[in-house]
């Protein structure tokens, strides 16, 4: 029964570690479709912060996929190595939400300062 339940708990993780592999993939195709689109003119160019952000959240959601698989196989067979690369992928995750939630309140501050600018012309057209 032990082996068993060992086995399908590195099957599970297996599973999950491919999803989080394909939400970089279409993370990364987002990424650059956006990116090509913004820069050849056929959406107007925003800037760089919002497809960061939205990278960044794709990569984020992956990380903790990732993370979450290790965690299944480290419950059932931990050994040190295991344990570090679990540390490794907390501690990146941790640095990249940082500078994530600073990019996205940059990106935020951006968006209102936009937004009073555009209701000010408003307002001044109405006179």
């Amino acid at each position: 029964m032990e082996e068993w339940l060992k086995s399908a708990v590195v099957f599970l993780s297996h599973i999950i570690e491919l999803v989080g592999s394909l939400v970089i993939a279409f993370a990364l195709l987002t990424f650059i479709y956006r990116f090509i689109i913004s820069h050849l003119g056929v959406k107007p160019h925003r800037g760089n912060i919002e497809l960061r952000v939205k990278f960044g959240s794709y990569l984020t959601l992956a990380l903790e996929l990732l993370l979450g698989a290790d965690i299944l196989v480290t419950a059932v067979a931990p050994t040190w190595n295991d344990i570090g690369k679990l540390a490794a992928i907390a501690a990146v995750r941790t640095v990249l939400n940082y500078f994530l939630e600073r990019d996205l309140k940059a990106w935020e501050k951006e968006k209102q300062q936009e937004n009073d600018l555009n209701q000010k012309v408003i307002e001044d057209s109405r006179v």
